[in-house]
């Protein structure tokens, strides 16, 4: 595999200034414009969205011009996060249910890759019978917009390893359903990354890559994500043997490049995409 091969995806987060999730604020003070264009002249290929973020833009510029503006600079790719809580039978499933309406309604505008979900951060263990019921029935609905439904493994949550996502995602066994695997989760997680060949190829739908010291900088692993990520190559964790594995599991899409860091977000727009952008081609240059 040859560098010239790979697409990348730039996050939302890695490009959208000093805001992070669940932050005070979580829109980007730059306008998508020159979000959209600073990822272009990087090299991305994909953009992520968020959805608070593409309202408010919508609000200013309308749809038809994001899409033009997309388009006008080569991006094939669109995602959007963050989609919780889609499973459960209690009054946070209205709210999930009108955010889920809110999101197909962006696909059917724009146009997505997929869609990233969440699993529960309330309990520890899976209903996974439950679970998988709710995802195929997500699923079925996105696929009138074509766009894939993918389920992030999170060392906190009730979906903490890939056997548990798994059993979630092949129950539900939908076309356009399956994993979220970053390199991150499963590093703090604990999982090897040779774990990864457990998943058929068909259920790894999303890629992210990114970097971390091997122990935790700070006792909070929420804050540890959303703040001291590391630029790939910029931290300690074997990003090439990460890619190795997801080569070898079969996955050929576009790789994502999740980077939450407290410095990181405070640089300039073009600085922030061609750092992000150069040090991850570098990690496929070692494959």
């Amino acid at each position: 595999m040859v560098a010239e091969d790979v697409e990348l995806l730039i996050s939302y987060f890695a490009l959208s200034g000093d805001v992070y999730p669940l932050g005070p604020v979580e829109i980007s003070p730059f306008p998508f414009k020159d979000r959209v264009e600073a990822a272009a002249r990087a090299g991305f290929k994909g953009f992520g969205l968020h959805y608070e973020d593409t309202m408010a833009t919508q609000s200013k510029i309308g749809f038809a011009e994001m899409k033009r503006i997309l388009k006008a600079n080569g991006m094939k790719y669109l995602e959007i996060e963050f989609l919780l809580n889609w499973y459960r039978n209690d009054e946070k499933r209205k709210e999930s249910d009108k955010f889920r309406r809110q999101l197909f309604d962006v696909a059917a505008e724009l146009g997505l890759r997929d869609i990233k979900i969440g699993p529960g951060f309330h309990e520890q263990t899976a209903d996974v019978p439950l679970m998988a019921a709710e995802f195929a029935k997500l699923c079925q609905e996105a696929s009138v917009y074509g766009a894939d439904i993918v389920l992030e493994i999170m060392p906190w949550s009730n979906v903490r390893t890939i056997e548990t996502g798994l059993a979630i995602v092949s129950e539900a066994d939908q076309p356009n359903g399956g994993l979220l695997v970053d390199i991150w989760h499963l590093a703090r997680g604990g999982i090897p990354f040779s774990d990864i060949r457990k998943v058929p190829t068909r259920f790894i739908k999303a890629v992210e890559v990114d970097d971390a010291l091997k122990a935790p900088p700070v006792d909070d692993l929420w804050e540890d994500t959303i703040h001291h990520r590391e630029l790939c190559g910029e931290g300690e964790l074997d990003v090439p043997a990460f890619l190795r594995e997801i080569r070898a599991a079969g996955y050929k899409g576009v790789y994502g490049t999740e980077i939450l860091s407290a410095r990181h977000r405070k640089l300039g727009l073009d600085e922030m995409a061609k750092r992000v952008f150069d040090s991850t081609m570098a990690q496929f240059a070692k494959l």
